[in-house]
């Protein structure tokens, strides 16, 4: 049966890669997890209020050795 390890980064909706959401920073970040074996399983929001995210959550997946 093949096996599985689990990252989970939170990052702040607030101040998402320093202060604004750059989709280009989120590409390079999940490139870079992607070159170290993980592969993207989720990604969500969570509200606080009135619409707004408090925190993006991305749950990654990767084969055990």
């Amino acid at each position: 049966m093949k096996q599985y390890e689990y990252c989970i980064k939170k990052y702040d909706g607030k101040g998402f890669f320093g202060g604004k959401f750059e989709l280009a920073e989120v590409e390079k970040e999940f490139n870079k997890m992607g070159m170290e074996g993980w592969e993207l399983v989720s990604f969500m929001d969570t509200s606080a209020e009135l619409g707004s995210t408090r925190w993006m959550v991305a749950t990654f997946k990767r084969a055990k050795n």
